[in-house]
């Protein structure tokens, strides 16, 4: 099923309103607050989605809404620091967990899919998490030890 437009940009408002609800639960920011930051973001991701869109290739809209963002945070960007400043109202793990919401929903969609591999998917998230562990743990000693922290 192909979607249209209108489908990621339904997904993002939600995904939105659910980051200011945990925003605030969570992390007791007033979701009038962190309001200005989740709309940067979300016009960060929509910008992403249309250039992903108009742009030839097949490079996912991740790679354009990451590279908007990082853009747009830079510190010779004119409104780099505000953007970081309002973004940074916005907790990251508020974001994660509607985000991993619907990526369970979408596994559940395809359970049937998922039984197929069953084994197979465990034993390469299995060795995917430990590699991403051993990976992490290599690049913050070898930082620490760079910056003299250690």
């Amino acid at each position: 099923m192909k979607l249209s437009l209108k489908d990621p940009i339904l997904i993002t408002v939600v995904v939105a309103l659910l980051t200011l609800v945990g925003n605030f639960v969570g992390y007791k920011i007033d979701p009038i607050t962190a309001f200005p930051g989740m709309l940067i973001l979300f016009l960060i991701v929509i910008v992403g989605l249309w250039i992903t869109k108009v742009m030839p290739g097949n490079l996912p809209a991740v790679v354009y809404v990451s590279l908007l963002g990082i853009v747009l945070t830079m510190p010779w960007f004119p409104l780099g620091e505000k953007v970081a400043e309002l973004t940074s109202q916005v907790n990251f793990l508020a974001l994660t967990t509607p985000i991993l919401g619907f990526a369970g929903i979408s596994l559940g969609k395809n359970l049937d899919s998922f039984k197929q591999n069953g084994l197979k998917i465990f034993v390469v998230a299995i060795f995917v998490f430990i590699g991403t562990y051993i990976g992490s743990a290599i690049i913050a000693q070898v930082v620490l030890k760079l910056t003299g922290q250690i």
